[in-house]
């Protein structure tokens, strides 16, 4: 029996105002120049949490408490050649001004309405969005048919 080999990452949700902060990807060789969260791999031996406040430290600049933070959605989710368990979080607060921390991937960070998302957003995280509700919620994405094409 071959063993699955999972990737796990994380991504973060950022609201205020009824509107959501989006990250446009560049130079990273996966969806550049479409819309996404901040979000990135879980290191090894990292906690679930403790991977998203360093995501976001280091993408956005702010420092958020695990404890400001709520699992909202978790999603299995098949690319072309992998597997991903993807862990999706609200932040209900925290510290520090927003700012691009990571020019030579981003192009830039802007908040969008809620009910109106760009078009050229990574697909599996416009789903997530589209999921978020006040209760936990799983779903599967890209394993009927062709894997998804980002």
């Amino acid at each position: 029996m071959r063993t699955p080999i999972f990737y796990g990452s994380v991504h973060v949700f950022l609201s205020r105002n009824g509107e959501t902060l989006l990250l446009k990807r560049k130079n990273t060789g996966f969806a550049d120049g479409k819309w996404s969260v901040v979000a990135g791999r879980i290191d090894g031996g990292e906690e679930v949490k403790a991977a998203a406040v360093r995501e976001a430290k280091e993408e956005a600049g702010i420092d958020i408490r695990p404890g400001d933070l709520e699992i909202t959605g978790i999603m299995h989710r098949k690319n072309t050649n992998s597997e991903w368990i993807d862990f999706f979080l609200r932040a209900r607060s925290w510290q520090g001004e927003i700012g691009n921390m990571e020019p030579h991937k981003c192009e830039e960070l802007r908040w969008f309405p809620e009910d109106a998302l760009p078009a050229e957003m990574v697909p599996y995280v416009r789903e997530a969005l589209l999921n978020r509700q006040e209760s936990l919620w799983f779903e599967s994405f890209g394993w009927a048919g062709d894997p998804v094409q980002v």
